[in-house]
C-alpha cells in the first residue's frame, strides 16, 4: 500500500507558439507533401496558418529523428524500430505533459510491506495474457493524464476474467470521477493502488458501456451497477523474479518512465535503449518472453492501437535490476485479487 503525501501539482500550458526551426532550411514541396499526408492520416486540424507552420516544423524535426533511427536499425545498431504516428506534431514537453499521468513521480510515497510471498510460483519460460484472452482491446486515454486509471482497469479486467471466465471492459471514467477521496486527480494524475482502494470500498467497478470514458476531469460521480469486484491488492517486490512470478499468475499494473523520444515513436521490436526510472506513466504488464535472443516484458499501453505494436511495447528484461529494471518497470508494480 502506498502512503501518499500530495505535493503541489503544476500543469504547464503552452500559451504561445515559440519559434521552431528544422535545421537551417525552409519548407519545400516534399515537406509539404509529407505533412499533408500526416494531417490526412491522423485527422489533424490547426488553429491558424502560424500554428500549422509551427506544427509542420515539429513534425519534420521528429521525422528526421525517426528516419535516422531506422537507418541505424538497418545497420543493427538498434533492436527496435520507430515510426511516425499521431504524436508527430508534438514537442517532447507537450507529449510528456499530455499523455502520461502517474502521480508517484509528482508526490512522495512509500511502499509498505503489502506484498505476497510468490517464491513458490513456478513461472513458465514465457507467458502472454493477451493470447490467453485475459486482456481487453487497447484503449486510448487521449490528451488526459489518466494512464493510472487504464492501468488499474486493465489488471482488474484480467483478474476478473481469470476468476469468472468473463472478460468485461471496465470504466476508467468512474475511477477518475469517484476516487478523489483516495487521492486520485482524474486527468491530473493518480495511483493504481488508490484506484484499487476505491474499488474495494465501493464494492466493485462498473462497465465501460455503462460509464463511458470522456477524457476529461468531471466534478460529479455518477451512480452505476458494479460488474466486477476485488477483495484486496498486493504490491510486488522490486525484483525481476517477483514481477515474473506475479505475471505468471495474472496481468500486473506497473509504472514506467515513458518520456523519451524512443517511447513517443516506438513501433516494433524490443526497446533496449536507456529510458530512465523516473516513473511518470501507468501501464499494464501482460506477459514476458524472448525475441531474437533478447528477453522482454510485454506491456499494454493506453495510447490507442495505432501506436507501437498495435498498442503494445516490448521492454528489455534482465537489465538494470539495481535501479528498477528497464524504464523502472520493477519499482511500482501491483495487482488486484478477486
Amino acid at each position: 500500500m502506498k502512503l501518499v503525501v500530495l505535493l503541489a501539482l503544476s500543469v504547464c500550458l503552452v500559451s504561445s507558439l515559440p519559434a521552431y526551426k528544422v535545421g537551417a532550411r525552409s519548407f519545400d514541396s516534399k515537406d509539404d507533401a509529407l505533412f499533408a499526408k500526416f494531417k490526412q492520416q491522423f485527422g489533424k486540424v490547426y488553429f491558424d496558418d502560424h500554428d500549422e507552420s509551427y506544427r509542420k516544423a515539429i513534425f519534420l524535426a521528429n521525422l528526421v529523428k525517426v528516419n535516422k533511427h531506422n537507418e541505424e536499425q538497418k545497420q543493427e545498431k538498434h533492436t527496435f524500430t520507430m515510426a511516425m504516428n499521431e504524436f508527430g506534431d508534438l514537442t517532447w514537453e507537450e507529449f510528456h505533459s499530455k499523455y502520461t499521468g502517474f502521480m508517484g513521480q509528482r508526490a512522495r510515497y512509500v511502499r509498505t510491506q503489502n506484498t505476497e510471498d510468490l517464491s513458490h510460483v513456478e513461472a513458465p519460460s514465457s507467458i502472454d495474457w493477451v493470447s490467453q484472452g485475459a486482456v481487453t482491446d487497447v484503449k486510448n486515454q487521449a490528451q488526459c493524464g489518466s494512464c493510472w486509471a487504464f492501468s488499474s482497469t486493465g489488471s482488474i479486467e484480467g483478474a476478473h476474467y481469470l476468476s469468472t471466465g468473463n472478460l468485461v471492459s471496465l470504466s476508467e471514467q468512474q475511477l477518475m470521477d469517484c476516487s478523489t477521496d483516495e487521492g486520485n486527480e482524474a486527468c491530473n494524475g493518480g495511483l493504481m493502488d488508490n484506484a484499487f482502494e476505491y474499488v474495494i470500498q465501493n464494492q466493485g467497478i462498473c462497465s465501460e458501456a455503462s460509464y463511458p470514458y470522456e477524457a476529461k476531469t468531471r466534478t460529479t460521480c455518477k451512480s452505476c451497477t458494479p460488474v466486477a469486484t476485488i477483495s484486496s491488492y498486493k504490491d510486488v517486490d522490486q525484483s525481476e523474479s517477483a514481477l515474473k512470478n506475479a505475471l505468471a499468475k495474472q496481468p500486473v499494473s506497473i509504472a514506467i518512465e515513458a518520456d523519451q523520444t524512443s517511447f513517443q515513436f516506438y513501433s516494433s521490436g524490443v526497446l533496449t535503449e536507456e529510458c530512465g526510472h523516473k516513473l511518470d506513466h501507468g501501464v499494464l504488464a501482460v506477459g514476458y518472453g524472448t525475441m531474437d535472443g533478447t528477453d522482454y516484458w510485454k506491456v499494454k499501453n493506453s495510447w490507442g492501437s495505432s501506436w507501437g505494436m498495435d498498442g503494445y511495447i516490448l521492454l528489455e528484461r534482465g537489465i538494470n535490476a539495481q535501479t528498477g529494471g528497464q524504464c523502472g518497470i520493477l519499482l511500482s508494480a501491483s495487482y488486484p485479487k478477486v
